[in-house]
């Protein structure tokens, strides 16, 4: 009898231990996820802010660009595309094709800007310029922040022992945000004329 108790409480203790470290796994896939949302929001915070500057700075721009009403009209139609994309709660995947679109759109209006002498010297468009290169800044790192976030998620949901956990409470990988255009991986080139 003796025997049959010291096998029970053997099996109740791996049974124990098991559980304690299924337990942990998962604490850490949901740690992991919650770091993800939360690295997904820092991004929401500085694209919000991004949607903001435009239209001030289109504005301003407006007086000094009566000629150029397309290239001013294609940053709003992004600018609200990006704003439409975040709003309605899009994914990586969604919300950078839109941004992607909107940089674009930035860029041309941005050597478009080059040729208004008198637009490049107001400061209210210096301001709003120095604002929105800012916030560029700020969404490039936390666009960063973001994808470590989703690499560490990725590696523990696809990595043994993790992943037979990750599969038992449906864990799923995460998409990391990336550029969809092409030409915005290359380096810009400068011309001075």
């Amino acid at each position: 009898m003796s025997g049959i108790v010291i096998g029970l409480i053997v099996i109740g203790a791996v049974v124990f231990l098991l559980a304690l470290w299924v337990a942990g796994v998962y604490n850490a896939l949901v740690r992991l996820r919650n770091a993800v949302k939360n690295a997904w929001s820092q991004i929401d915070v500085q694209l919000k802010r991004r949607h903001d500057l435009i239209p001030n700075l289109v504005e301003t721009a407006k007086g000094y660009m009566t000629h150029e009403r397309e290239t001013l009209e294609s940053v709003v139609k992004a600018r609200n595309l990006a704003q439409g994309a975040s709003d309605k709660g899009a994914g990586p995947a969604e919300q950078g094709a839109a941004e992607s679109g909107l940089s674009k759109a930035l860029s041309n209006f941005f050597v478009v800007v080059e040729r208004y002498p008198d637009l490049k010297a107001n400061e209210n468009f210096l301001a709003l310029q120095e604002e929105l290169s800012s916030t560029e800044n700020r969404i490039s790192f936390a666009r960063q922040a973001f994808n470590d976030a989703v690499m560490t998620m990725n590696n523990r949901v696809e990595m043994f022992p993790g992943n037979i956990v990750a599969g038992m409470f449906n864990f799923k990988k995460e998409a990391f945000f990336e550029i969809e255009n092409a030409a915005e991986r290359e380096v810009p080139k400068v011309a001075f004329s």
